[in-house]
C-alpha cells in the first residue's frame, strides 16, 4: 500500500497529495498533478512517494521540501512556481493506496482526526515554513475547476519565485524539525533491531 497516491473523483486524473489539509481551509488540500510532469521530475516524485521517508510522512510536502529534482532544484519550490501544485476540495480527491482500495480524502481526514483526538483543521501544517504559502509570497494557491485543470498555468505571484530571508529561515526550520523527527524514528528502529544495552553487554562478556 502507498500513501499520498490519489486521483480526482470527477475525471480520474492521477495526482499525488502533498498536503492533506490547507491551513485555515480544512475542506481543501494541495495536490501535484502528475500527468504533465517531465519524465525525470515524475520519476523523482514517485521515488519520493515510495521512499521510507515519504511513507512515514503525514504530509508528503515535508519530504518534497528537502528533495531535489534532476536539475538540482528544490522539488517543492519548483513544482509550486511551475503551477504543478494545485489546491482543490478534499471531497474531489480519491485516495488509492492500491488497486483494490479507494477512500475519499475528506473521509480519510475525518478518520485520522478522530483517531488523533483533534479536528481536521488541527491537522494542517502551520507556520512560516509552509512552502505552499511561502512560495507565493503569502498568497494561497488557486482552487481550479476540472476545466481549468486542463490548462494549468502559474499565477503571476508564483512565477516570481522569490523567498524573503524570513520565509527562507522558516523553511529551514521546518526542514530541521522534519529531519530531527526522521532521525529520532530511525534511531528507535535501530534500537529495536540491536539495543545499545545488549550490545554493551556482549562486549563485557567478550572481554571477560
Amino acid at each position: 500500500m502507498l500513501k499520498h497516491v490519489g486521483r480526482m473523483a470527477n475525471n480520474q486524473r492521477k495526482i499525488i497529495v502533498a498536503y492533506k489539509v490547507v491551513p485555515g481551509e480544512p475542506e481543501n488540500c494541495i495536490v501535484v498533478t502528475t500527468e504533465n510532469l517531465e519524465a525525470g521530475d515524475h520519476d523523482s516524485l514517485m521515488k519520493c512517494v515510495e521512499s521510507a521517508s515519504g511513507q512515514q510522512a503525514d504530509d508528503l510536502a515535508t519530504v518534497m521540501m528537502r528533495t531535489t529534482l534532476p536539475d538540482g532544484s528544490n522539488m517543492l519550490a519548483r513544482f509550486h512556481t511551475q503551477g504543478k501544485m494545485i489546491k482543490m476540495p478534499t471531497n474531489n480527491v480519491e485516495m488509492v493506496p492500491n488497486r483494490n482500495s479507494v477512500i475519499m480524502l475528506d473521509k480519510l481526514n475525518e478518520a485520522i482526526a478522530q483517531q488523533q483526538g483533534v479536528t481536521v483543521a488541527d491537522m494542517a501544517i502551520k507556520g512560516q515554513g509552509d512552502p505552499t504559502i511561502v512560495a507565493t509570497g503569502g498568497e494561497p494557491a488557486p482552487v481550479l475547476t476540472a476545466e481549468q485543470m486542463a490548462g494549468v498555468t502559474p499565477t503571476p505571484a508564483a512565477t516570481e519565485g522569490i523567498l524573503t530571508d524570513d520565509a527562507l529561515a522558516g523553511q529551514y526550520r521546518s526542514q530541521a524539525d522534519a529531519l530531527y523527527k526522521e532521525a529520532k524514528a530511525l534511531r528507535a528502529q535501530a534500537e529495536e533491531l540491536v539495543p545499545t544495552v545488549k550490545k554493551a553487554a556482549k562486549k563485557t562478556t567478550a572481554s571477560a
